[in-house]
């Protein structure tokens, strides 16, 4: 062919796309989209040998090579795919927005074959490439028996220049001449950040090769191993995939040394092409339950993380690798078009977790339990934000008691009641379970942030059943028939409001069974969460005003030290100890239920030392 100039069309019903092209979400993309073609290429070959179209060796090794020079400041991309002809430059190079994929896919379409796997849907990739270059050139040699070699270069304009070409091996190389802004991709390490990140997967050997003078020389070994993984896991069979390398896979994908508690392997073909590993990790603190990663592909190709469309919300706090071929993806692949089919594969997704969850209650009850702690945080969001969710795992959900049980909800409320007291802390509240424990009554253990929510969505679905903390009442079961009516306790409560400095202290003299306490502090559980509600906007945790005063001081009458008090009651010589003890007895309480303030500690100290001093004088 002869020189030739020209300038490049759009089709109109395009332009918007076209101009999406500087819009991409990140600038390392046009290394994704540059192999991506490769890799159709290839695959586009691959299909026209099965097709007996191409005359390709049966051992034939197809590769994609990222080339570097600092020198020239160029990186360029080599395939040895199906090449291109000057028509078909012009039709899908010139022509911006005119889809290769889509009408090679149209012509040939064979489900069952491998080769298949054409990744491009846009025909737009290729000019992510200007994002960093100056000039962008390509060189390709088509399949076709006597094609001749072209040529292909443009500055980032509409115009551009195209020539034969020397070129004599089958395949297409885009050389990329990388502008003053973009040096940064001017670096191994960083080339192969991004190839990690996006095409480690890519079912092509992708090799890297750094030709700058500078460029530490690599061992034939380095050079002839690629630096990506053709064969994920979510590709194989489950039945044969060993424990050990669901493990393995999951540690290098996340950079995760601690084990998962256990995955689930989705593997769908109809009525949508859907593979991929959900893992669920153990968690060793409460933040680690925000920190899930669901990695989504295309044909192998990374797209993004945790998409939502996609994945159901709850289950982004798992981790995991989702590939699914045909996502209707947008130009940058990085966002999903509002699509029904999405929504399916979405609900798909839910409902095998749910599967699996089920699966394991029913037919591995104790490694559930023993799952229970770290899995909880993910099945009680998941119940509060999908309400089907919620409708298929709702009779598996369980809650550990204070005996460390695992029990469902129902098993607990025929066994204690529809009163289910919990615990929020079982170190500060640590009192309040020993009462429980002396007197054979249980309470759940519900320690997590999300629970304050839950609990209050499960009264919600229930209906019958009521949550109050272990330090909100005292139940019937631990009051006995010992009270004594004729004892004056009046004279007391008024000392220990003093104490207390407060007049409108809500105290109640009980006699508990099996307690030593003295005393101890009771908040009303719906005064508690109105607290927790105004604390989320702002409002002081100490500050009653908004809250009203519902904070009870239950004297303990069965406790020793309360019955020598209440002896003291005409001692003017004991006034002043009555007073300290109450003090202290009332501090204690505080203590037990949660803090004191800096000076009430002060006051604290000083009156307990004050009365051992006068012990130890006596």
């Amino acid at each position: 062919m002869t020189h030739e100039k020209g300038t490049m069309s759009v089709h109109t019903q395009n332009i918007f796309p076209v101009i999406k092209k500087w819009l991409y979400s990140d600038k390392d993309i046009f290394l994704r989209e540059l192999v991506s073609n490769g890799a159709d290429a290839i695959q586009k070959l691959k299909r026209l040998a099965a097709f007996g179209e191409a005359n390709i060796a049966d051992d034939f090794v197809y590769k994609i090579q990222v080339i570097l020079n600092k020198e020239k400041k160029t990186i360029q991309v080599t395939d040895n795919g199906i090449g291109m002809t000057a028509d078909e430059i012009k039709k899908y190079i010139n022509q911006v927005a005119f889809s290769g994929a889509e009408e090679f896919l149209s012509k040939y379409t064979d489900s069952s074959d491998e080769g298949g796997k054409i990744i491009g849907h846009f025909g737009l990739g290729f000019y992510s490439a200007f994002m960093v270059s100056d000039r962008v050139e390509i060189d390709t040699l088509s399949y076709i028996e006597g094609a001749q070699a072209v040529k292909w270069s443009c500055s980032g304009g509409a115009e551009y220049e195209m020539d034969d070409s020397d070129r004599n091996a089958r395949g297409t190389t885009v050389t990329l001449h990388i502008s003053e802004d973009s040096q940064e991709f001017l670096e191994t390490f960083k080339l192969s950040e991004i190839l990690s990140k996006y095409c480690y997967f890519l079912p092509v050997d992708i090799y890297l090769e750094d030709t700058s003078e500078s460029a530490t020389e690599k061992t034939d070994d380095e050079l002839e191993k690629p630096i990506n993984d053709k064969y994920p896991l979510w590709l194989k069979k489950p039945s044969d995939i060993t424990s050990e390398e669901y493990k393995a896979f999951y540690g290098k994908v996340f950079n995760d040394f601690n084990e998962p508690l256990f995955w689930i392997h989705l593997n769908v073909d109809y009525p949508f092409n859907l593979k991929g590993i959900l893992y669920f990790p153990k968690i060793r603190h409460e933040l680690d339950s925000i920190e899930g990663r669901v990695k989504l592909y295309c044909n192998q190709v990374f797209v993004a993380d945790n998409i939502k469309e996609v994945i159901p919300e709850f289950l982004l706090l798992l981790k995991g690798t989702i590939d699914c071929p045909d996502l209707p993806l947008n130009v940058s692949r990085s966002f999903l078009q509002n699509d029904g089919y999405v929504k399916k594969i979405s609900n798909h997704i839910s409902k095998k977790v749910s599967d699996r969850l089920l699966e394991l209650f029913k037919d591995k009850r104790d490694e559930f339990n023993r799952y229970w702690d770290d899995l909880n945080p993910f099945v009680k969001y998941g119940c509060m934000r999908d309400e089907k969710f919620y409708d298929r795992v709702k009779d598996i959900i369980l809650y550990k008691t204070i005996e460390a049980e695992y029990l469902t909800l129902d098993d607990f409320t025929d066994k204690h009641g529809d009163k289910v007291f919990y615990v929020a802390d079982e170190k500060q509240q640590a009192q309040y379970v020993n009462i429980f424990k002396r007197n054979n009554m249980s309470a759940v253990v519900l320690p997590n942030i999300i629970d304050r929510h839950f609990i209050q969505f499960v009264e919600f679905k229930n209906g019958k059943v009521k949550f109050s903390r272990i330090d909100s009442d005292i139940s019937e079961s631990l009051k006995t028939s010992e009270q004594n009516d004729a004892t004056d306790t009046k004279w007391l409560e008024d000392v220990f409001k003093e104490v207390a400095n407060s007049a409108n202290l809500q105290i109640k003299f009980e006699s508990i069974k099996a307690s030593e306490m003295p005393a101890m502090i009771l908040v009303s559980e719906q005064s508690r969460r109105m607290r927790e509600f105004g604390m989320q906007f702002g409002m002081k945790d100490d500050d009653d005003s908004h809250f009203g005063d519902e904070k009870s001081l239950i004297v303990n009458l069965k406790n020793d030290l309360i019955k020598a008090l209440l002896g003291l009651k005409d001692r003017e010589d004991k006034k002043e100890d009555v007073k300290d003890l109450c003090e202290v007895v009332y501090s204690l309480a505080v203590l037990g239920h949660g803090r004191l303030d800096p000076d009430s500690m002060t006051s604290f100290l000083q009156k307990s030392s004050s009365i051992l001093a006068r012990i130890i004088k006596h």
